[in-house]
């Protein structure tokens, strides 16, 4: 079923979305506004060990990726990634990370070529030199520093060549009994907003403790954030930027109680695990454990989160408090053991971030159509999540999310469709190659993700 838990992590700054745009493969979503699209979550393998892992399956070690820049349109939206290099002694590692856009080159060197007379040292001298230009490159140092048994830091620094300044992050978790304690640092750091749009936040500071959900599905986190600095756009859009992201600093505290139940269920056998055929008998497990029995299920998660501001901008109120709240239908077809026809699964998520903007929006619905406003990031919306088997492990998926409102009244919208093809790893049990593209954010890539469920 959809991963209901971002209903809440929504809220703080710390939930992490998928993007090409910087090497470490993630930005953050903009705390307080509508619940990204599941299909777009960040997976949970750093980018650096999912190389070391994606390159057995691509020539040379390459994996390509779909990136615009806006401000640098000449460099082209195709670009490759590979890990350089990587050292590990025990538990302590670092690794480096390229990144290279090869439309510009191609379009330099056309040029060159072109418009030579003759071929001699000369023209060879001035086509390598275009191979030199900084812009076409970017890379990513990151390094794994075990601290202690339960602790540990994880520090990187990453530099695009058409940019000015270095990206600089620092994170040091530590796991409890009970509860996992995070300190995160960024300088810059990249968020996304429910629109899409970048924003790059001069420096980003964030203390989180976060309870494990306990088996009666009750959870709670609280945490401290700062601000430094004024969000820029990173496309150049003369738009307000988001409010949670001007200057200040913040207290929050969230809890959530989740629970699901089957409606119907079909449990693996040992007739499913087993095959006899004329040559002997043979396993057969399902190409992802997590999607092994047919079934139908409801689940849902409600909780609540408030903060208080300490400093920052005149227009965001000091205190504030809010219930929220998610619900979800499953429906399962198949078992994901047959090459075809094995698999159909709907999962239909309806999120609600802000109870009391729900309930403004509903009182608005009295009043004349002049006085009615719409605030989309808060607007109760409903995720759609498909998928179809292709063939074998292949697995055609479609996210969409649809806002319940407009600006012009109530009638939904699609606000948000990711496309995704999806190859199941036995061998890791619930683990996949991931390419996905948006057609909104125009940009797309490839990635392994691990029991995302």
């Amino acid at each position: 079923m959809a991963y209901l838990r971002t209903a809440m992590d929504s809220a703080f700054w710390d939930l992490n979305v998928s993007t090409p745009q910087a090497l470490d493969g993630v930005a953050k979503a903009v705390p307080g506004e509508a619940v990204p699209l599941d299909g777009t979550r960040a997976s949970k393998v750093l980018r650096i060990q999912q190389l070391s892992i994606l390159k057995n399956g691509f020539p040379l070690g390459i994996i390509p990726s779909y990136v615009p820049s806006p401000n640098h349109k000449e460099l082209g939206s195709f670009a490759l990634q590979s890990l350089v290099g990587k050292y590990s002694v025990g538990d302590w590692w670092v690794g480096l990370i390229g990144h290279f856009r090869p439309k510009k080159l191609i379009s330099s060197i056309k040029a060159e070529v072109s418009a030579a007379d003759e071929w001699d040292l000369t023209v060879l001298k001035d086509t390598a030199k275009h191979f030199l230009d900084k812009s076409l490159y970017a890379i990513n140092l990151c390094s794994q520093i075990p601290l202690t048994y339960s602790s540990s830091l994880l520090l990187s620094t990453e530099k695009h060549g058409e940019r000015k300044s270095w990206c600089t992050k620092a994170m040091l978790f530590h796991k409890l009994p009970d509860h996992d304690i995070t300190l995160e640092a960024a300088w810059p750091e990249l968020f996304i907003d429910h629109k899409g749009k970048y924003w790059e936040l001069p420096g980003s500071v964030s203390l989180d403790c976060s309870s494990l959900v306990s088996e009666s599905g009750f959870r709670y986190r609280f945490g401290l954030h700062k601000n430094s600095g004024t969000p820029q756009a990173v496309d150049s859009i003369n738009a307000d930027a988001p409010v949670a992201l001007l200057p200040g600093v913040c207290a929050k505290a969230g809890f959530s109680y989740e629970k699901s139940e089957d409606l119907w269920r079909q449990k693996e056998t040992k007739q499913d695990l087993i095959i006899h055929t004329e040559r002997g008998e043979y396993l057969r497990p399902a190409y992802d454990i997590r999607l092994k029995e047919p079934h139908a299920a409801i689940s849902g998660i409600i909780g609540g989160a408030c903060e208080a501001w300490f400093s920052g901008a005149k227009d965001r109120g000091r205190f504030g408090a809010d219930l929220f709240g998610s619900a979800c239908f499953t429906f399962q077809h198949g078992k994901f053991r047959k090459l075809f026809g094995d698999l159909t699964r709907a999962d239909v998520r309806l999120n609600v971030a802000s109870a009391t903007a729900l309930a403004k929006r509903v009182s608005n619905l009295f009043r004349s159509s002049q006085s009615y406003r719409s605030n989309l990031p808060s607007s109760p919306a409903l995720d759609l999540i498909f998928q179809q088997q292709v063939l074998g492990p292949i697995v055609f998926r479609v996210d969409s999310k649809l806002s319940l409102a407009s600006s012009t009244g109530i009638r939904p919208q699609v606000e948000d469709v990711i496309y995704s093809l999806n190859y199941s790893l036995r061998l890791l049990q619930s683990g996949k190659v991931v390419a996905w593209y948006s057609p909104r954010r125009k940009e797309g890539m490839i990635e392994l993700r691990l029991f995302e469920f």
